[in-house]
């Protein structure tokens, strides 16, 4: 599988419950950290629903 990186771009100030839940299971805590991640479909789809708020990159 190809990886990818995540990057918290955006706050989580004021941000709903889930979205919040979904950068912590995603290992996002602070701004502008970043992780690299499997590009499953789980992971693509947590990604998506948070896509406002980070940037997502080839590794």
């Amino acid at each position: 599988m190809a990886k990818i990186m995540i990057k918290q771009v955006k706050s989580r100030i004021g941000r709903p419950a889930v979205q919040k839940a979904t950068l912590d299971a995603l290992g996002l805590k602070k701004l502008n950290q970043v992780v690299v991640k499997e590009a499953t479909p789980s992971v693509l789809g947590m990604v998506k629903s948070v896509s406002h708020l980070v940037e997502v990159t080839n590794a």
